[in-house]
Parts: structure tokens; sequence; C-alpha cells
């Protein structure tokens, strides 16, 4: 029987209809979009084109201050890096979360490195950075704030309109990594006054490889430094040849998850809340990660007393499921959004996140259930039967 994939969270499988529309850009219209001088680069300019704006829409944004890139890590990077070089001479402050995804966290220890202060806020109980605690923590040279909309490990929704209206009354930038929200919840970067926002395809039922950055354009306009030379691509904040069957997939994409985002919020959530109910059944004593309200609709981050989540993936292997953030899964340590909220370290390695997705279906909750419950038991039993457990 096929293996169930519940690690949406991680990456998703490109949509058919994303495919679909992406494939006669490698083989038919190839040509370089900076090419325009004959119809090969027309046909690739357009299709770049109409991409933008269908990303900037999605976003409330204009099509000019949309730049694309390699994913979200390279976005946030940029946005970062380029944003706080450009404006050091207005101040070396910059205020980020604990719970950030770690191409957020390195890029703000990178700017230590050169001479930046950096405030990493601990975020409450649930995962949740409050408007409150990051005006607590502005000072008079604070140049750039950064808090993430949705977090990828416990699903928590950040109150990014309330921060950027904070920020931007004093004239600090406010850049937020939406790599799981976009698609998936309403985001209005011109009405919430933010000014920088980064996205990724490949959550998003797109291709891997494809990003964007949205970079305001005016009141203010925002000025980054680019991280990479090379012929001016992008309003020149990212030179290098355009990925066009990834930016065409990445538009497709977009397309689909506004379309669909309604309907699939609701039985997403649905989903979700029938595998926590019967994971509840079969585990009493499990204890849930994050809000369950304010939530990423097919996130859920549970854990199992005393019982090691690495052990009770080993005793599913038919199930498809993550004890954190795919970009630091290879580390030993426990999750480090997990411990800013609290939970100890030996509650944090025994968490699992499941993370549901556009094609889980019903039957495959329940068989994940079922196959969570068994691996659990397993694994208690063997650790009572070596005298490690209760």
């Amino acid at each position: 029987m096929k293996p169930i994939y519940l690690d949406h969270n991680a990456t998703t499988p490109v949509d058919p209809r994303v495919l679909e529309a992406m494939l006669p850009f490698f083989t038919e219209d190839f040509g370089n979009a900076a090419s325009r001088s004959h119809v090969f680069g027309w046909k690739a300019e357009a299709a770049v084109t109409a991409a933008r704006e269908t990303v900037a829409a999605a976003l409330g944004a204009n099509a000019n201050e949309i730049v694309f890139t390699s994913g979200a890590t390279e976005s946030i990077n940029l946005a970062l890096l380029g944003a706080a070089r450009a404006r050091r001479s207005r101040g070396t402050h910059v205020v980020t979360a604990a719970t950030e995804h770690k191409a957020g966290l390195d890029t703000c220890r990178a700017l230590e490195s050169e001479g930046f202060r950096v405030t990493v806020l601990a975020p409450d109980s649930e995962g949740r950075v409050s408007a409150a605690s990051v005006e607590a923590a502005l000072e008079p040279d604070t140049t750039l704030v950064s808090v993430m909309a949705a977090n990828n490990e416990v699903g928590a929704l950040n109150p990014i309109s309330d921060i950027a209206g904070l920020t931007k009354a004093r004239g600090i930038l406010f850049h937020t990594d939406a790599a799981q929200a976009f698609g998936k919840l309403p985001l209005d970067v011109h009405a919430w006054g933010i000014d920088l926002l980064s996205i990724s395809g490949h959550k998003l039922y797109g291709p891997k490889g494809v990003g964007a950055l949205f970079v305001r354009a005016q009141n203010p306009r925002v000025r980054l430094l680019p991280l990479q030379h090379g012929g001016g691509h992008e309003r020149g904040m990212r030179s290098g040849t355009l990925d066009v069957p990834g930016i065409v997939g990445l538009g497709a994409a977009t397309r689909i998850a506004l379309a669909e985002r309604s309907a699939e919020t609701a039985r997403l959530t649905a989903l979700r809340d029938r595998l926590l109910e019967g994971l509840r059944a079969g585990i009493p004593d499990l204890f849930v990660n994050g809000p369950l309200e304010d939530r990423l609709p097919g996130n859920l981050n549970v854990g199992f007393p005393g019982t090691p989540a690495d052990d009770v993936m080993a005793h599913m292997r038919d199930v498809a499921v993550s004890t954190g953030s795919a970009c630091s899964s290879n580390e030993p340590e426990p999750s480090h959004v997990l411990l800013a909220m609290g939970r100890s370290a030996e509650e944090a390695k025994a968490s699992l996140r499941f993370g549901l997705g556009r094609f889980t279906t019903p039957e495959e909750i329940e068989r994940a259930t079922a196959s969570v419950i068994r691996a659990v038991d397993s694994v208690r039993t063997l650790r009572k039967e070596v005298g490690l457990g209760p």
C-alpha cells in the first residue's frame, strides 16, 4: 500500500495543473526572458510578466514590487541583509523572534558578525509573538523587524498587520517570512504596511527552486543592496537568468491556491481536527504544541509524553511525518521552536509535526491515526520492558 504523506509543511508535490503549465517552457518556449530581440525571448518575458502580476495580485502589491528568487531562503537573505546594509546609517538594531525559520535566524547571526545588534524575542507558550512584545523591544536605532506570518513547525499565526502598523509609524522596515502563509491565508502588503515579504513555490504545490520577494516601491521606497551581481536583472536586486519554467509554475500554483483557498481551508481544518480527535482517543495523554485557533489549517504538532518521536517514526514507515523543520531535521538537537515556547528538551523530542495537504484524503487520515497509535504503543511497551518507561 502506498505510504501516506503528511509532511506538507516541509514540501508539497507539484500539482499536475502546475506541471502542465510549466512543460512548454522547457522545450518549446525555452527563451531567455532577457532576450528582447526575438520571439522566443518575447514569449518568455510575457510568461514571466503574467506570473509576476499573479503573485503581486495575491499579495495586494504592484507587479513591479515582485522580485523572483530561488526560494524563500534567498528571499529572506536578500530582504534582511539587503535592507539592513542599505540602511546602516539609520541604525544597526534588528528585532526578530526565536521561533523564526533558520533562514531568518542564521541571517540575523550573519548581521551580528557585521556589527548589527539583534534582539530575539521569546514567543508565548503557543508560539505567537505579540505586537506588544515587538513594540517593547524597539530602540531609537532599530532599523528592521522580521517576524514570520505563520510558523512552519506549530502553525501559529502572528499578528503581522498589527506589527507592521507599529513599525511603519516609527519609520522602521518590517519583513515577514510568508512561506507557510502564502496561498493559505489572506495577505495584503499595502493595506497592512508590510515592506518586505518572502515566499516559496514548493510550499504551494509549485516547483522547488523558485520563490519571490515583495519589495515595497513607495511609501517608503525600500532600497536593498543586492547579494549577487551581473546583469542587473529584477530591477538590479537579483541578477541572474530567470528560471522561466519555475516562475510560470509559481504563478500557476498561486492562481490555483487562491481560487480554491476557502474550500481547502475548511476541508483541511476538518481533516486536522479529525486526526487530533482520533489520536486523542488512542493516546489520551498526548499534548498539542501551538494554538488550536489562529493556526495553519493543515498543521498539527503533538507530543507523546515519555515517547521519543524518532522511535515512533521508526515504527511507522508507512506514514511520512517529521519532528520539525526539514531545513534542520538532520540535527540531533530538539526543535528550537518548541524550546522557545517553553517545552522541555524531553517534550520537544517527543513531538511530531503532521502537515496535511491538498491531496490528503479522509481514508489516509484514518490509516495514519491507527498507525501512529500502534507505533506509540509499541515504543512505550519496548521502553517499559527495558526499564525506560513507567
